[in-house]
């Protein structure tokens, strides 16, 4: 028995151009057409794309399920455990992001309530990316000191956030002039800028021992969003985040005989 291309595409819950889209990519050709030209599909047609659909399911493309069902000796086997990891991984990769859009809900609630004006007016072009705040969050969230960060931030009052980025902003000028004027990373004035951010962090967010401080630093090299958080793109040079990381690693060497490290972490 043979059914027309409308009655396939019904049974099988595909549009016709979808047919139409596999007859022209050789993948399930009719075998047969009726006096006037149109699309007949048999029996073995629909068992081919009952195969094809089933595979795309799966989310092989379309070029690699030709290929399986090109050799019908072949053991699909293998290619079946790669896709099984591939969902598996996006699966973890899925629950992630519903993990993250979990906390980015507490997140959101965290801090004081602002209007528009007011938040323009206190924390000025620093944006608060929410997507890296929420991941944040989830990387840290067994660690005491993220914990208590997100405490602090939640008490902190309009005026404590307008002194807090005041002091920041007094900061960033200062490293934006040591680094246009070719002062070493490594030199005593960006070492002590340095210091000065790893004690506004422990005096507004959370002790911040010297080895915490470099993994901050870290972070702004490899994600924007952290850096961004620190100095506006709009303030930003290139090679700055480098600087600042390499100036915060020289820092964090300079304390590393001194006891910080285990005196702010008892």
């Amino acid at each position: 028995m043979s059914y027309s291309v409308g009655q396939v595409a019904a049974f099988a819950g595909v549009t016709v151009r979808t047919l139409h889209h596999y007859d022209k990519a050789g993948l399930l050709s009719p075998s047969e057409r009726s006096p006037a030209g149109y699309r007949l599909y048999g029996e073995a047609d629909l068992v081919r794309l009952q195969q094809i659909l089933f595979y795309r399911e799966l989310g092989f493309p379309l070029d690699e399920i030709a290929a399986i069902l090109k050799d019908p000796q072949a053991n699909p086997v293998e290619r079946l455990r790669d896709r099984q990891r591939q969902l598996n991984e996006e699966i973890a990769r899925l629950q992630r992001l519903a993990e993250v859009a979990e906390r980015a809900i507490e997140v959101q609630k965290t801090g004081v309530p602002l209007t528009p004006e007011e938040r323009f007016e206190v924390f000025g072009e620093v944006a608060f990316d929410l997507s890296y705040a929420t991941e944040a969050e989830l990387k840290w969230a067994h660690s005491e000191g993220q914990r208590e960060a997100m405490a602090r931030a939640d008490a902190h009052t309009k005026e404590d956030w307008r002194r807090l980025m005041g002091e920041a902003a007094a900061w960033r000028a200062e490293l934006l002039a040591a680094f246009d004027e070719g002062e070493p990373s490594d030199g005593g004035r960006a070492m002590d800028l340095a210091e000065e951010h790893r004690l506004h962090i422990a005096r507004w967010f959370t002790s911040c021992p010297p080895d915490m401080h470099r993994r901050i630093a870290d972070d702004f090299v490899a994600d924007p969003r952290a850096f961004a958080l620190v100095v506006p793109p709009s303030r930003q040079r290139p090679g700055l985040a480098a600087y600042l990381r390499n100036a915060v690693h020289a820092n964090a060497a300079r304390h590393a005989g001194d006891g910080t490290d285990r005196e702010e972490n008892r």
